[in-house]
């Protein structure tokens, strides 16, 4: 899997320094990824059909959960482009598919960078999540293989 994190985070930096983002809706459309908003079954889908990249979003979704489900799409748009996938509301961050699980590391990186975890170095993780809405899951997988140093880390 270190060797799948290393790739990630390469795509990532890569991205961000072309577009100059890590917004993930502004890289999908740098990107031609098609996304839309509607009253879906699901948090969100990414669906690869007649060669264009589509990413279905629930129109019911906060702010923050719909920027983590269209980074996880995302995710699945670069790294897994021809597989149908499908986030489902708490149960795709604890998946143990090798695409979710891809997808997960992609959000992570992409939404937590390592300049964030130092601007809350001292916060405890309920602490982290709390001021960033972002769930539990999602950090604990970001920090599992964080290249940080001890001190810069969440405690």
């Amino acid at each position: 899997m270190n060797n799948e994190v290393e790739r990630i985070k390469r795509i990532i930096a890569y991205y961000k320094r072309i577009f100059d983002t890590s917004d993930p809706f502004k890289i999908a459309d740098s990107l031609g990824v098609l996304y839309q908003f509607g009253n879906c079954k699901f948090a969100g889908c990414y669906m690869f059909l007649k060669n264009h990249r589509y990413i279905f979003l629930s129109n019911e979704l906060g702010e923050i959960e719909r920027n983590l489900v269209m980074a996880h799409e995302l995710g699945h748009a670069i790294l897994d482009r021809k597989e149908n996938c499908y986030f489902i509301r708490n149960k795709t961050l604890l998946s143990i598919s090798k695409f979710e699980k891809r997808a997960n590391l992609f959000a992570a990186y992409l939404l937590i960078s390592d300049e964030m975890l130092k601007e809350y170095a001292g916060y405890t993780q309920e602490q982290f999540c709390k001021s960033t809405g972002y769930p539990m899951e999602l950090l604990e997988l970001r920090l599992k293989n964080n290249t940080l140093t001890e001190g810069d880390l969440c405690a």
